[in-house]
């Protein structure tokens, strides 16, 4: 059987799938998702051992030490995959949510009714947790899903995946609800990509090449974000100790992710004092910084910074940094160089705090935090599907409510139109 015929027979079988996942309760998708937290921690030990194969095949290959650190799991990280599902298990299930109701002239109630989008496709690189995290929202919010997971992460998305399927059959669910593409081959992507019939939504998670791919490539709507160029503003009025921790926080706790910062803005009349106080720290955490001409006014061993540099999703300890004359020229860097995805404000002006919320409009819009928050599961979403920055029909990270629609219900006491 060609890929292209097993591509089309994952889809077909994910359809039927579907059908049975939007039938079930909310208690059995619970405790579904319930026996599948505790199947991955007991299964810890073999998961590790295929993720080994994983590491050392990507050390072979030379991949980056920030997708490095993507690939590994660990007991602690599995964990946190283990909890995050009871998370989700424990959200309130969407499905069959009425969300408004209202009379007519003629005494139709009309209302929408929120239902499963059907089958999720989901395309992604390194990140094996990504296999747990969009199965169970998909699982939960009476979805099926198709997983194909990168070439790296192989032995790891394959364990992870088995452990789940298993507690699908065990409760005479079709295995089809979960369903991950079990080989690597790129052609396999472009097939998948072109399952109309069978596949509601596409959404890819990863390198902005690959979702540029996707993109350009796709039969299917796609859900996506490009890269994460996300802000720190440090206003005027802001409290640097404050400040300090939240920026070091943002770039240093993991710089190879999309919500770590990678652009710092600072208030010319925060500079002078500020910018030599956060030099000299993130220097001393060996974070290489890159600033225009006033920045470097005050820190003179900075880098320059280009024209790229504002646009650049570094994923590692390199920031951009520059000093601007105040909010209005702040918000427009954002808007000219950023991604939609995240952007905070230190500040302690209420004023300016609701000024930067209402005038900013990224996905995820913060004051005084970090944009390391900028997380499905740290939002309160428990995990998250993915992110988007494209607003339609969802915008910034996505969790369960975002994996269903809406439709029309009715209800009639024997009303004709005239």
């Amino acid at each position: 059987m060609s890929v292209a015929e097993q591509i089309r027979n994952i889809a077909a079988e994910a359809r039927q799938a579907s059908f049975a996942m939007a039938r079930l309760s909310s208690k059995v998708k619970n405790e579904l998702l319930l026996d599948m937290a505790t199947a991955l921690e007991n299964s810890a030990p073999q998961i590790i051992g295929e993720n080994l194969k994983d590491l050392a095949a990507g050390q072979q290959r030379g991949l980056s030490a920030a997708m490095l650190d993507r690939l590994m799991l660990d007991e602690p990280r599995i964990k946190g995959m283990a909890d995050a599902i009871r998370e989700v298990a424990a959200l309130p299930d969407p499905v069959g949510e009425v969300t408004g109701m209202w009379k007519r002239p003629n005494d139709l109630m009309v209302g929408k009714m929120r239902i499963p989008l059907g089958v999720v496709g989901i395309i992604y690189e390194s990140r094996p947790n990504v296999t747990s995290d969009a199965a169970v929202l998909c699982l939960k919010s009476g979805n099926a899903v198709v997983l194909r997971g990168g070439s790296e992460a192989i032995h790891s998305n394959l364990a992870i995946a088995t452990v789940l399927k298993a507690e699908l059959s065990k409760r005479k669910v079709p295995e089809a609800a979960l369903s991950l593409i079990p080989f690597t081959e790129r052609e396999g992507v472009t097939e998948m990509l072109k399952q109309e019939e069978f596949i509601d939504v596409i959404i890819p998670r990863g390198g902005e090449s690959l979702i540029r791919f996707v993109v350009q490539n796709s039969k299917i709507p796609v859900i996506k974000h490009y890269k994460g160029v996300c802000h720190i503003f440090v206003d005027a009025s802001a409290d640097f100790e404050m400040a300090r921790e939240i920026i070091i926080n943002a770039k240093t706790q993991r710089p190879g992710v999309c919500n770590a910062l990678e652009t710092l803005l600072i208030h010319k009349d925060a500079a002078e004092k500020f910018v030599p106080f956060i030099y000299t720290t993130l220097a001393g955490l060996n974070v290489e910084l890159r600033g225009d001409e006033r920045f470097r006014k005050f820190a003179p061993r900075a880098k320059e910074a280009t024209e790229e540099d504002w646009s650049a999703e570094y994923l590692e300890l390199i920031l951009a940094c520059a000093v601007v004359n105040d909010m209005d020229a702040a918000i427009d860097h954002i808007n000219r160089y950023g991604s939609l995805h995240t952007e905070s404000i230190i500040t302690g002006d209420y004023g300016n705090a609701q000024r930067f919320i209402r005038e900013v409009n990224s996905g995820v819009v913060m004051v005084n935090a970090s944009t390391r928050f900028s997380d499905g599961n740290q939002l309160g979403l428990g995990a998250e599907i993915g992110i988007s920055t494209t607003k339609l029909h969802s915008f910034g990270p996505m969790g369960l409510t975002d994996l269903t629609t809406t439709k029309f219900i009715v209800y009639g006491e024997g009303q004709v139109r005239p």
